[in-house]
């Protein structure tokens, strides 16, 4: 008889995809799914707030085959039609194009997205209800949602698991709605991306909730701190940059002060885990001391649990594009300027996997390792 080898399966990590929000900025979220989902990467989680909670739910509200179809409907429906085509006109008319947009988004809205309330009491000054405080009126986009994420799909304990975060307008405090501890439906999407003022909050549990991103536009805390740890390779999308030039008119001096705003805070979560992760191994070594014997059954298994080694691979995506210094540019629906974050987030992403920085191997005890690509193909990686 012969003897059966035994071969070590090294189990595959985690793929996790967080997502900022950033409106109209959000296409390039979308041509980096594209991106993942070619090469076969299918997160087994998304994490987002605001435009990234809408794309998440639409990545994870849909069978596999049904995702870029559904997503490129999505974009396609608050898209602003363009008066030319404008891969074939100078800048200085594609400028003038996406100016006229924005101000049609701000007058009107965007069809399928969100409609001005006209004859507003609440833009006058005066007090109406807690659900319609809000210069616009997002039916449409609970709509658009309707259509386009299986809530049957969304809430399967098989499928993709999606954190969508929200803040609590009466105390504050920033709360996770995870398909991991409760069926999520549309108005915890939307509750995500409920800007104010603009956008009214969204009541559930008798609670009213607002944007998550005033309180952190993005969500990798949530995976960070997630339990039990396990090995995870987490795209991050950024939208906004924490980095720009000396701000020199009024245009230019909102522009940074949005982006600032926005920006990630990844570093403080990021220096935040390792500090955790640091003690997770010195647990693990005095574990490793301690006679079995000196410790009841329950202490040893508290302990093996704390004590476990992982490490968290951070592929870093963050869009590039300066969009003129405008302050607005998250209003800016033009379906050129759409595409083209969407192809440049499709770009990013091809670099990015081509690279596959993760599948290195790690230092010992690294903990965290950002990856990111530079500007021509470079890869730039951080070992935190």
């Amino acid at each position: 008889m012969n003897a059966k080898s035994t071969l070590t399966v090294t189990p595959r990590p985690r793929v996790a995809l967080v997502l900022q929000g950033g409106g109209a900025l959000g296409a390039y979220q979308a041509g980096v799914y594209q991106a993942m989902h070619e090469h076969g990467l299918t997160p087994d989680w998304v994490v987002g707030t605001s435009i990234g909670a809408i794309n998440g739910a639409i990545i994870a509200g849909n069978e596999r085959d049904k995702r870029l179809p559904r997503l490129k409907e999505f974009w396609d429906t608050i898209a602003h039609s363009d008066l030319l085509d404008m891969r074939q006109v100078p800048d200085v008319a594609r400028r003038f194009n996406t100016w006229l947009t924005t101000i049609d988004s701000v007058a009107r809205g965007v069809p399928g997205f969100y409609a001005l309330r006209w004859m507003n009491p609440f833009a006058a000054g005066l007090p109406v209800s807690p659900e319609d405080a809000s210069f616009y009126d997002t039916a449409a986009l609970e709509a658009t949602l309707t259509r386009l994420v299986d809530l049957e799909c969304l809430n399967r304990t098989s499928g993709v698991r999606l954190t969508v975060n929200a803040i609590r307008v009466t105390c504050g405090r920033l709360e996770n709605f995870d398909t991991a501890q409760h069926p999520i439906d549309i108005r915890h999407v939307m509750a995500s991306g409920a800007l104010p003022p603009g956008f009214p909050p969204v009541r559930i549990d008798g609670e009213l909730y607002w944007d998550g991103g005033l309180y952190s536009n993005t969500p990798l805390e949530s995976v960070l701190a997630d339990e039990p740890h396990v090995d995870t390779v987490c795209f991050m999308v950024d939208l906004w940059s924490a980095e720009g030039p000396e701000p020199s008119s009024i245009e230019q001096v909102h522009t940074r002060q949005k982006d600032v705003l926005y920006a990630s805070r990844s570093r403080r979560h990021i220096d935040a885990y390792l500090r955790g992760h640091r003690l997770r191994r010195m647990v693990r070594m005095l574990r490793a001391k301690i006679p079995d014997d000196q410790l009841s059954a329950e202490e040893r298994a508290d302990l093996d649990k704390v004590g476990v080694d992982t490490t968290m691979h951070i592929v870093r995506l963050t869009y590039a594009g300066r969009d003129w210094q405008m302050a607005s540019k998250d209003l800016n629906f033009s379906k050129g300027s759409i595409q083209w974050r969407w192809d440049q987030g499709y770009q990013d992403a091809c670099r990015a996997i081509e690279a596959a920085a993760w599948r290195n191997a790690a230092p010992e005890g690294a903990g965290v390792l950002v990856h990111e690509i530079g500007p021509k193909g470079r890869e730039e990686r951080l070992t935190a």
